[in-house]
């Protein structure tokens, strides 16, 4: 596990999350004819030349290197879409747009192993870097409000996995500072709660009447 030398770390890795993503469905073009792939995760095909057909990402990735097909970029990494969501991100403080719960991997395996089915792709993967890091700052920001609020809870629609994973430790710190600060009887203290368990004798189990034993 990645960052084993942080007290707390992420719940996961990068190349874990990233794994994860591969299993996010994906459209390609085959340039091949290939009877169906029964594997333990579904069944894919059958593959026909330029009939597109939907695969999961690894899968796609590796027919890609072995030049089996191409393939299609989800429609949501066109530039008119990317900007579109760019520009939203930016008028709302608050709300986060909707992306794919894994957009921030989807988009990096596709820039290391598609480069050529992606058109202007350096724009592309410059507007996707932008919104994240738009939707990193929000978040920041959302963080910091929660000290004034003196919430006890942390409610974030649409975050992206890569974007929980590393949210969600700050987050507990944070709240748990917040509560230290504030409301010190809140946060739980393992000592007292372990000295309290220690001098609390358990209550005798009641078997019922014991029959008295029979002398030899």
């Amino acid at each position: 596990m990645a960052g084993q030398s942080d007290p707390h770390p992420s719940l996961f890795s990068a190349e874990e999350i990233e794994f994860m993503g591969e299993d996010e469905m994906i459209d390609i073009v085959p340039n091949m004819r290939m009877e169906p792939l029964n594997l333990i995760s579904g069944d894919y095909g059958p593959f026909f030349p330029q009939m597109v057909t939907q695969v999961p990402l690894w899968l796609a990735i590796a027919l890609k290197k072995r030049g089996k097909c191409a393939i299609r970029p989800p429609s949501w990494m066109s530039i008119e879409s990317l900007t579109q969501i760019l520009e939203s991100e930016r008028e709302s403080q608050e709300a986060f747009q909707v992306l794919p719960f894994h957009y921030v991997e989807i988009s990096r395996l596709l820039f290391d192993h598609a480069r050529d089915d992606i058109p202007d792709i350096y724009m592309v993967r410059s507007l996707i870097e932008d919104i994240r890091d738009v939707r990193f700052h929000k978040v920041e920001t959302s963080l910091e409000s929660f000290e004034d609020a003196r919430s006890s809870a942390v409610r974030i629609k649409n975050l992206s996995a890569m974007e929980v994973n590393i949210v969600r430790p700050f987050v507990g710190r944070a709240l748990q500072a917040f509560y230290k600060h504030g409301s010190p009887d809140l946060i739980p203290n393992p000592e007292r709660m372990s000295n309290s368990n220690r001098f609390q004798q358990p209550a005798p189990a009641d078997h019922g009447q014991r029959r008295p034993l029979r002398k030899r």
